[in-house]
């Protein structure tokens, strides 16, 4: 089988201009390609010491955690992790959720009347708020809760906690972000290696999904009419975007998809997909039916255990998505620098499983030399320093 899945750096280029446009549009006008959803929390250079309240719900677990801000780092001093997926939340209304949240919650021992401020990490689509709340768009995952959709999540949850008897402290304010935005500012506190804030940071998830956010000035999300120069993570949902030079695999993945049509890019890059691309490409040889990510980075890992050919296209598909992630960010990085030209150094906060798998970051950073703008640098974060990015962001979120 021959190579459908390179990509030369032209074609590269092409991808990330591409989406340079859509970025673009996105933020002229709302329900485009990319969404460009404003977050509007704006993140403080200098943050009071002090700890708050973290929580993370987005998938099977439901995190709560005191985040202590001391020196200038944010390190979490408690934390509890609980399942909460869709079978423990069938049938569940606003008012059963948030009990069994402050259940949780009201497990830790540190919290107490010094904590006053939430963050929440909330992976669901939804609409952020001039207060830093986020009004709940649609429910995914398997989630159904109903009568909380179109309803700020944060304003009803601090108001339950607060009436909460077991609880032992007064919240007087909840600070809601996505896992992308909690990503990004997880990375806020990393400096060049002259002590000094980058230019700009951005954040990426590679995992199941995709998606990444940036710091954008207000006066440059043209749809807000600002004339702010105050800088705001603006989450892309850039897991939609439409890419050039997808193959006829690709469309096939699409058509057999639940979404037809939507989350183009996420279906070419992220693990929740590169199963399925793998299983289209050998459609007529037997292949177990759940085969994905995980299964595809075994082959990878150990190919003297497969076939040689699905061996050399495993590694093609792993490849390009790398390849593709990089385009991604080249166009993202493009957008920065038209807005602010003394942007030299970026760093890029990122996590997820796919990223942090195999030698896919080392691809990434080899296919970014290529690709990032004349005299750009960008630093990617260690995995070491990426210790619980949706906790300890949403934590820097709730500070800000």
């Amino acid at each position: 089988m021959g190579n459908i899945f390179s990509l030369t750096n032209e074609e590269l280029q092409f991808i990330a201009s591409s989406l340079k446009e859509r970025i673009e549009e996105g933020l002229k006008r709302d329900n485009r390609e990319i969404l460009a959803i404003p977050t509007h929390i704006h993140p403080k250079e200098d943050m009071n010491e002090e700890r708050v309240l973290a929580l993370d719900w987005g998938g099977t677990n439901f995190r709560a955690a005191i985040v202590e801000y001391k020196n200038g780092k944010a390190n979490i001093i408690e934390d509890c992790k609980n399942r909460l997926s869709a079978v423990e939340t069938k049938g569940f209304n606003q008012e059963r959720l948030h009990k069994k949240m402050a259940e949780f919650i009201s497990g830790l021992k540190q919290l107490d009347e010094r904590v006053t401020k939430i963050g929440y990490c909330f992976s669901y689509p939804a609409a952020s708020r001039l207060n830093g709340d986020a009004v709940l768009l649609r429910w995914t995952k398997g989630i159904d809760i109903p009568d909380m959709i179109e309803k700020p999540v944060g304003e009803s949850l601090l108001k339950y906690l607060n009436n909460h008897k077991e609880i032992h402290t007064t919240f007087q304010d909840i600070k809601v972000v996505n896992d992308t935005v909690a990503c990004l500012f997880s990375g806020l506190t990393e400096l060049t290696e002259e002590n000094k804030p980058f230019d700009s940071y951005i954040g990426l998830i590679v995992g199941t999904g995709t998606n990444m956010a940036g710091l954008m000035p207000l006066d440059k999300i043209e749809k807000l009419n600002s004339k702010e120069r105050e800088l705001i993570p603006v989450n892309l949902e850039s897991g939609n975007f439409n890419p050039p030079h997808l193959t006829v695999i690709d469309s096939l993945v699409d058509a057999m998809s639940n979404n037809k049509g939507s989350q183009r890019f996420e279906k070419a890059i992220s693990g929740g997909y590169l199963g399925e691309i793998f299983k289209t490409c050998f459609m007529f040889e037997k292949i177990k039916y759940n085969f994905d990510g995980a299964d595809l980075s075994e082959i990878i890992n150990h190919p003297e255990n497969s076939k040689k050919e699905q061996a050399e296209v495993a590694n093609r598909i792993f490849a390009r998505s790398a390849q593709l992630v990089a385009a991604s960010l080249a166009g993202l990085v493009q957008v920065l620098v038209n807005q602010n030209k003394e942007t030299k150094k970026i760093y890029l906060a990122a996590d997820g499983t796919v990223f942090r798998s195999n030698d896919y970051e080392k691809q990434v950073e080899a296919e970014l030399k290529n690709l990032l703008p004349s005299g750009v640098k960008m630093k990617i974060s260690e995995k070491e320093k990426m210790i619980e990015p949706n906790l300890i962001g949403s934590a820097i979120a709730a500070l800000s």
